[in-house]
């Protein structure tokens, strides 16, 4: 992608004109290139806490969620596709990782590894997977489309899956991360040595979440990993 080109080649630049930061440039300049190309597929993002041996990289003792959070309580107002803040971001702090703010151009499907192996399998042979991301051994993420945030609030239907920051510890097996919430985005570093890398990038068409949706509770009733016997809407 050519914007993606234009701000690594600024980043490179930048770091080769300030020595005290040329330590992480070339990997930072790899990740700043991942990220654009999530934002060049209309993901908005946010900057986002980080490892620091096996702890968070905030200041919060006993963070619940290390390396897995915002760094800003204002993250849904910064969240942006903008490639020059994202480079600054990433010039401020080069280990930082990254959230994608969801319920707006994308919705994220979030289900346990065992039962995101057999749907991504399914989902490929139907034609309908989009980007998928995994979270280290634990989590697949499956990117679809949105249900939106319509202008008439009458008009908006909730799931029973539906999973905000506060609520992601009620959803063990299938989680929606719609309006209000959020995940992180490849490339992420997590406090136990592993990551968040794409299994299918964000150049790939979202797909609809219902589709998605049917494929992804076959397979966690599969291996056992429903937080209920059934999912409602409404």
């Amino acid at each position: 992608m050519e914007a993606s080109s234009r701000w690594t080649s600024w980043w490179r630049r930048d770091r080769r004109e300030r020595p005290e930061a040329a330590g992480a440039g070339g990997d930072a300049a790899a990740r700043l290139d991942l990220l654009l190309g999530a934002a060049g597929a209309g993901f908005p993002m946010a900057p986002a806490a980080h490892p620091a041996g096996y702890r968070c990289s905030c200041d919060r003792v006993g963070c619940p969620a290390p390396a897995q959070h915002p760094l800003s309580f204002a993250w849904q107002s910064q969240a942006t596709t903008d490639a020059e803040q994202l480079a600054r971001w990433l010039s401020r702090d080069p280990e930082a990782n990254f959230v994608t703010a969801t319920g707006r151009a994308h919705d994220v499907l979030d289900v346990p590894a065992e039962a995101g192996v057999l749907a991504l399998e399914r989902l490929a042979a139907l034609g309908a997977v989009g980007p998928v991301a995994a979270v280290g051994a634990d989590r697949y993420l499956f990117f679809t489309a949105t249900r939106g945030t319509p202008q008439d609030e009458d008009e908006w239907w909730t799931s029973a899956l539906d999973s905000t920051p506060d609520t992601v510890s009620e959803h063990p097996g299938l989680r929606w991360h719609c309006r209000g919430s959020y995940t992180l985005v490849p490339p992420a570093a997590l406090p136990d040595g592993s990551e968040v890398r794409w299994l299918r990038g964000p150049e790939h068409p979202l797909p609809d979440p219902l589709r998605v949706l049917d494929v992804l509770t076959d397979a966690c009733t599969e291996v056992g990993a429903v937080a209920q016997e059934q999912w409602l809407i409404g």
